[in-house]
C-alpha cells in the first residue's frame, strides 16, 4: 500500500505504561523501519515519550481509547503532533498475535497507510464541561438511590409516609423526616409539620405515621438525610460552574437547561468534524443499522455509541412526544403502531439529533414542523388509506372535493 504518513507512531496505552512504536523511512528509498519503546505514564514518562517521538520526527500518532487512560497521553501530545484516537473494536489484531508491542506496531502500520479513522474528541473546554455534567448526573443518580433507601427504611419502620406525601424530599416530607431522624415518633407532632396543601391531610398523616420507629431506623434516616444534603451542596456547586447560556439548544421541544448543558458537553458546538447530519447520527449510533446478506435485510440494532448523549436525548425525546403541538409527537405516534414504542422513540431521537446538527452548524433556533406535518404533506396517502378501509368494510366510496 502507499505510504500516507511517512513518520508516524502507534501507542498502546495502559494504566502504568504506554508502548510506543514508530514507523519512519529506512536507509533505502523504498524501505521502512520500525522501533518500539516502553514509557511510564507519569508526567516525566510522558515528557520522555514526547521527546522520543519528536526525535524521530513523528508527525502523526494513533492510540486506542482505552478507558480514561488515554486522556493524559492525549493531553501531553495535544498541539504537538496530529493525534488520532481510534475505537479498539475497529483495529483488532489477528488472533494469536496479541502483545503490547505488536499492538503498537499494528496501529503504526495502519496509520502509515491511512487506514485509521479517528474518533470525535472535542476541544479541551468542552471536555472539561463534559466532566462536570457527567459528574452532576452521577451525583443526581446517587441522590435518587438515597431517596429510595429512605423510602425502604420508612417501610421497615411501618411508617406509610409515602402513601400520603408524593415527594419525600418536598418541604413537608423533609420536615417530617428530620423529626423522625431526631427520634420524634408522636403522630400528632409529626402531622403538625405539614405545609401547604398537605395541611388538609393531617388526619391521613397521623394515621400513616403510627409505626415502630426504633433508634436504629432513626439513625439510618439521619445518615441518608446527611448524605442527601451533602450531594445537594455538591450539585449546586456544579450548577454554578457549568455554563448556563444554552438558549439555542433549549428552543428544541423537550430540551430544558440541564439537558442542553449535557448535550453540548457531549457534542461541542462545532460541527466541522461531521460533514452531514447522517455522520453525526452515525457517531451517536442513532441511525438505522445496515446488515444485508444474500439479498436479504437482517434485523439489526443501533449499536453502542455516545452513551451519555443517547441517555440525555432519550429523556428529551420522551418529553418532546408529550408536547401536544410538536412534530416529534406526530412522528412518535405515526411509528408506534407498527414498529413499537421503543423503535419509535429511537426514531424521534434520530430526528432530534439531525435537527441539532443543523442548529449548531448554521446557528439557528429550532423550527418545529408542527403536529399536523404528516397530514399536510401526505394528504393523498391518508386519503387512499381511509378509502381502502371503508371499501374493506363494504362501502362504495365517492370523493367529492369541496369548493374553495
Amino acid at each position: 500500500m502507499d505510504v500516507v504518513n511517512a513518520r508516524c507512531a502507534g501507542l498502546d496505552v495502559h494504566k502504568a505504561t504506554v508502548v510506543a512504536g514508530v514507523r519512519v523511512p529506512g536507509p533505502q528509498p523504498s524501505a521502512r523501519r520500525g522501533e518500539t519503546k516502553t514509557f511510564a505514564t507519569t508526567t516525566r514518562g510522558l515528557s520522555d515519550l514526547t521527546n522520543w517521538l519528536l526525535t524521530h520526527g513523528v508527525t502523526a500518532v494513533a492510540m486506542e481509547s482505552t478507558g480514561v487512560y488515554w486522556r493524559p497521553v492525549y493531553e501531553a501530545l495535544e498541539g504537538i503532533v496530529q493525534l488520532v484516537v481510534v475505537n479498539a473494536r475497529h483495529v483488532k489484531m489477528v488472533p494469536g498475535r496479541k502483545t503490547d508491542v505488536k499492538d503498537s506496531e499494528w496501529l503504526a502500520q495502519l496509520l502509515e497507510c491511512g487506514l485509521l479513522r479517528g474518533s470525535f474528541v472535542p476541544p479541551r473546554a468542552v471536555r472539561d464541561l463534559r466532566d462536570l455534567t457527567r459528574l452532576r448526573k452521577a451525583l443526581i443518580r446517587e441522590r435518587g438511590h438515597h431517596v429510595n433507601r429512605i423510602a425502604k427504611t420508612l417501610e421497615l419502620a411501618h411508617l406509610k409516609l409515602s402513601c400520603v406525601v408524593t415527594d419525600l424530599m418536598g418541604k413537608t416530607g423533609r420536615a417530617i423526616l428530620h423529626a423522625l431522624s431526631a427520634g420524634i415518633d408522636d403522630p400528632e407532632r409529626l402531622a403538625a409539620c405539614a405545609q401547604g396543601s398537605l395541611r388538609k391531610k393531617q388526619a391521613a398523616l397521623r394515621e400513616a405515621l403510627v409505626g415502630r420507629l426504633t433508634p436504629h431506623y432513626a439513625f439510618l434516616l439521619q445518615q441518608h438525610l446527611s448524605l442527601i444534603d451533602g450531594l445537594d451542596a455538591h450539585i449546586a456547586t456544579l450548577d454554578t460552574r457549568i455554563e448556563a447560556a444554552m438558549a439555542l439548544v433549549q428552543t428544541m421541544p423537550g430540551v430544558a437547561a440541564r439537558a442542553a448543558q449535557a448535550i453540548l458537553a457531549e457534542t461541542g458546538v462545532a460541527m466541522d468534524l461531521f460533514p452531514t447530519p447522517a455522520h453525526f447520527a452515525s457517531w451517536a449510533r442513532l441511525c438505522p443499522g445496515n446488515h444485508e446478506s444474500a439479498g436479504k435485510r437482517q434485523s439489526t440494532t443501533t449499536g453502542k455509541g455516545a452513551t451519555w448523549l443517547r441517555a440525555t436525548l432519550q429523556e428529551a425525546a420522551w418529553a418532546a412526544v408529550r408536547s401536544t403541538k410538536s412534530y416529534y409527537r406526530a412522528l412518535y405516534h405515526r411509528l408506534k403502531g407498527r414498529r413499537g414504542a421503543k423503535k419509535a422513540i429511537v426514531a424521534v431521537q434520530h430526528a432530534m439529533i439531525v435537527a441539532l446538527w443543523h442548529m449548531l452548524k448554521h446557528r439557528v433556533a429550532h423550527h418545529d414542523l408542527g403536529a399536523d406535518y404528516f397530514e399536510r404533506h401526505h394528504t393523498a396517502r391518508i386519503r387512499r388509506h381511509h378509502v381502502r378501509r371503508l371499501e374493506q368494510l363494504g362501502y362504495d366510496v365517492v370523493l367529492v372535493e369541496k369548493a374553495a
